[in-house]
Parts: structure tokens; C-alpha cells; sequence
């Protein structure tokens, strides 16, 4: 295996003393794992943020090994994870992609979704510009893994029924994508509800 390209950081799994098994969201593979040497030290640790657009070079000797991947920041979402909503939508969304997603199997229009929603993240000037998109990620994975969720879109202006339309696509993803990997993956999405819900209406 031999990849270069540009990839979302969506996990990362320390790996001995200073390195780690980093899952990158790749327009070509889809979710990759690989070993990344040095990850936990001073250079590539703020590279290897969930959420932050990377330039990987992922090698393998065979297609059984895991590779070794090196990388280079191409954007960091640094700035933004001292902000609490940021933060937590960053890590509910690298959670959800790296947990739910068969490896090496390319998903173009998810990796262009979420690559677009960080950023929308980035640059709303709240919650209120980037819910409705984060909701329609999510059925577009779920619908993208073979589950046909019919979920009606809400009011834009009605902040109640984004709320629940969240929670109803919660029990979805906690049924399907999520069954076996609940308990942690979820607990990103529950601390993501608990802060968008102190937003008024």
C-alpha cells in the first residue's frame, strides 16, 4: 500500500512510549489506520488533533501490515477546541466517523461532508449555523452504511425540534453503526447534547 493525499486526523491511540495508531478519513481508502512514530512528542502532537487536515504519506510493505504513515499539518482546529461546542462536535464527529466505518472502504461523499461541516464549525458564529448540517451527516452516514433512516428535516428556526430530531438520531446510531462500540463513542455525542441544549430558543 502507498497513499499520499490529505486526510481528516479522526482517532488517535497511543502506541508504546511516544507513539500512536492514528485513524485518517481519506477521500480514496476511507478510514485508514497506521502507525505514526514520534505522534505523542512535542512536534506531531498538536498536528494530531480529531478534526485537524493533515497531508498523509501512509506505506505499507504488504497489504496485511499496518503501514507507517507520516505527516504535515495542512489546517489545525486548534483555536477552537477552548470553545465548549467546538470542541465537543470535534470529538463527537472524529468519534462517530473512526467507530463506525469499515476500513479501507472509500466513502467520497462522507469525507467531503465532514470536511465541509469542520469547517463550517469553524466559521458559524454559533450552534445555531451548523446543527442542522451536523443532523444531516449523520443520516447521511447512516444511510451511506446501508441504514435508511427516514428522519424529517426540522425548522431551521425551531431550535426545540433540531433538539429532537438530534435525539431521535441518537437512538439510531446508538442501534446501528454504534451497538458494539456504545458505551465510549456515545458518551462524545451525550456531553455534545448536554451543551447544545443550554442554548435557548
Amino acid at each position: 500500500m502507498e497513499l499520499r493525499t490529505e486526510a481528516i486526523v479522526c482517532a488517535v491511540r497511543s502506541h508504546g512510549e511516544a507513539a500512536a495508531i492514528v485513524r485518517f478519513l481519506t477521500q480514496e481508502e476511507g478510514v485508514v489506520a497506521a502507525y505514526v512514530a514520534g505522534a505523542r512528542g512535542r512536534t506531531l502532537r498538536p498536528v494530531l488533533i480529531p478534526g485537524n487536515i493533515v497531508a498523509v504519506d501512509i506505506r505499507a510493505r504488504s497489504e496485511g501490515q499496518l503501514p507507517f504513515a507520516r505527516v504535515e499539518l495542512v489546517r489545525s482546529r486548534g483555536p477552537w477546541l477552548s470553545e465548549p461546542l467546538p470542541a465537543a462536535a470535534f470529538s463527537w464527529l472524529t468519534s462517530l466517523t473512526a467507530a463506525s466505518l469499515p476500513e479501507r472502504h472509500a466513502y467520497p461523499a462522507l469525507h467531503q461532508a465532514l470536511g465541509g461541516l469542520l469547517e463550517a464549525i469553524c466559521v458559524a458564529p454559533s450552534a445555531r449555523g451548523w446543527a442542522l448540517p451536523l443532523l444531516s451527516y449523520e443520516v447521511l452516514l447512516l444511510r451511506e452504511l446501508g441504514y435508511g433512516v427516514p428522519v424529517p428535516r426540522p425548522d431551521d428556526r425551531d431550535w426545540d425540534a433540531i433538539l429532537r430530531t438530534f435525539d431521535r438520531i441518537g437512538r439510531e446510531l446508538d442501534r446501528y453503526p454504534l451497538a458494539e462500540r456504545r458505551k465510549d463513542v456515545m458518551a462524545a455525542r451525550t456531553q455534545l447534547r448536554e451543551r447544545l441544549g443550554r442554548i435557548s430558543d
